[in-house]
């Protein structure tokens, strides 16, 4: 695939070396999640980043014995937390914007959210967060590694990470291991697990949840693009959450999401990515994703559920924002307009990467998903 005029996504540390000593997704992982993640991939690690799994293993004991005094200290008041409310959560392919909009709904002082930190430890961020987060700052990169936008331990986070840590199975494992065979592919949309590795799964979500309203009893904002294709789960578990879809130019999205691959295989990896099959695997996610989203997505009440183009939100914001409100019944608007406007005065001169498919790719985007562009207004199949 052809990318030009890509705007890079910030100078890695060490220049253009792999850098052992930055935090990866993994370093959170508590010990048996992270060694049952070696065992499964049969320790297929790199020469080139035995630095890396090492540090992550000892990172992974440390993760546990931080977990054993967070259950000393908060366990009871975890089991016994109840959310304030059912939660919502922000369906959309990945690079559709998801980012954008959490960090836009959670700016409303009466919602809660995990942050970089808390998925990144889990299973700890109770006790941990005043000592590591400082500790962690000068390690950490200051953009995130697949577009220009700012990282920071205090910016909302996707749950799925936070699963990951936790030991909970996911597609988002592939990463690690990118050269192996796709990891958890059923952990998309959760329909073909058995009863026991769905239990499983949900009582990680619930403890993540609890453990959030411990630190803070509001109501949870919540953005994990899997989610899209796990509404059924989502709502036997939270009958009253509410949903946001965000879409966007299926060209646009193919071409951010392979690039999104690319680099998180780079700098998250345990082998040395060779890349292939990325194109196939976005194309059939994508629509594994969607079909499960168009089976499911009637099963949502009405009021609790609201939709947005990327463009319309960035062309209209405040407008958009004040619409999805409303068809939530969030309330409260007014209130929140002035953190909104100035996150938006402040990112005003935000530029995003830009990508140029090869024409053949762009016809098959155009061949696979040119029912999504019909349906959301973006270029017809047959242009």
């Amino acid at each position: 695939m052809a990318q030009a005029g890509e705007k890079p996504a910030g100078k890695k540390r060490g220049g253009d070396r792999f850098w052992p000593w930055t935090p990866r997704f993994w370093s959170g992982m508590n010990a048996p999640a992270w060694f049952s993640l070696l065992a499964r991939n049969r320790c297929a690690v790199s020469p080139s980043r035995w630095l890396l799994a090492l540090n992550i293993s000892v990172s992974s004991l440390a993760n546990s014995l931080f977990a054993g005094i967070q259950g000393l200290r908060y366990g009871r008041r975890i089991r016994a937390a109840r959310l304030p409310q059912d939660p919502i959560f922000i369906l959309g392919h990945w690079r559709s914007g998801t980012t954008l909009l959490h960090e836009l709904l959670v700016l409303d002082r009466r919602f809660t959210f995990p942050d970089n930190y808390a998925a990144f430890g889990p299973d700890h961020f109770l006790v941990s967060a005043w000592f590591f987060k400082p500790l962690l700052w000068l390690l950490v990169p200051r953009q995130r590694p697949m577009d220009n936008m700012l990282f920071a331990w205090h910016l909302p986070q996707e749950d799925e990470f936070a699963l990951c840590n936790m030991g909970a199975r996911s597609p988002y494992l592939s990463t690690a291991f990118p050269n192996r065979p796709l990891q958890d592919r059923d952990y998309l949309d959760l329909a073909n697990l058995p009863p026991a590795a769905l239990d499983r799964w949900k009582r990680c979500l619930l403890r993540f949840l609890k453990s959030l309203t411990v630190q803070e009893a509001k109501p949870i904002v919540l953005k994990s693009p899997p989610h899209t294709a796990r509404i059924r789960v989502l709502l036997e578990m939270f009958p009253q959450a509410k949903f946001v879809h965000i879409v966007r130019d299926p060209q646009v999205l193919f071409a951010s999401t392979c690039n999104l691959w690319r680099r998180l295989f780079e700098t998250q990896g345990m082998q040395k990515p060779n890349f292939e099959g990325i194109e196939e695997n976005v194309f059939e996610t994508f629509e594994r994703m969607y079909a499960a989203y168009d089976r499911d997505r009637p099963l949502i009440p009405p009021g609790q559920f609201a939709e947005v183009r990327y463009e319309d939100l960035v062309a209209r914001p405040m407008d958009e924002m004040r619409r999805i409100y409303e068809e939530l019944g969030l309330g409260g608007f007014d209130e929140a307009a002035p953190q909104l406007a100035a996150y938006f005065a402040e990112k005003a001169d935000y530029q995003t990467n830009r990508y140029q498919l090869s024409p053949e790719l762009a016809d098959e985007v155009r061949r696979r998903w040119g029912w999504f562009a019909a349906r959301y207004g973006y270029a017809p199949p047959a242009e």
